[in-house]
Formats: structure tokens, sequence, C-alpha cells
């Protein structure tokens, strides 16, 4: 048996939209069991800039993997990081 759904309103701003849904029950105006995944392949997580003060040779030894690598020396440290984020 279908249970019966609430219509979502409409919504005159993101704001109002975001309130609503703080207060209200989603299942009572969606049917989860019939949700898909989506996969959103052009998005790019949010990236901070930093300032990282390195000594010159460290930079020139992480310059000169990347370039071993063919990759931006930035990039190259970003992996590296990621990397020791899950191996520790």
């Amino acid at each position: 048996m279908s249970k019966l759904l609430k219509t979502v309103p409409k919504f005159a701003n993101e704001a109002e939209e975001r309130l609503f849904w703080d207060t209200h029950d989603s299942t009572e105006y969606l049917d989860w069991t019939k949700a898909q995944s989506v996969v959103l392949p052009n998005l790019k997580p949010t990236t901070k800039t930093i300032s990282l003060r390195l000594p010159q040779h460290l930079l020139d030894s992480i310059k000169a993997a990347a370039n071993a690598r063919d990759v931006p020396y930035q990039s190259l440290i970003k992996v590296w990081l990621q990397e020791k984020l899950h191996n520790h």
C-alpha cells in the first residue's frame, strides 16, 4: 500500500526552502525508495588557497619529482598529502 505524499510547496528563494526542510521530514513529501543515484562528473571540490613556507632545497626537490612525473608540483604535493593521510 502506497503512502500518500504531501505536495512540496513552491519556495520564493533558497533561504525559504532551507528553512522548510530544516523543520519538515522529507519522507512525508518524497518516496525515497524510488530515489536513484546520480553522478555529477563536472563538480570540482572546493579548494582553499594557503601559504606554505618551504626550504628552497625541498621545493626544488618537489619540483624535480613533479617534472619527472610530468605533473604540476602543487598537484603532486596534494597527492602526497592525501596519500599520507590515508596511510596514517
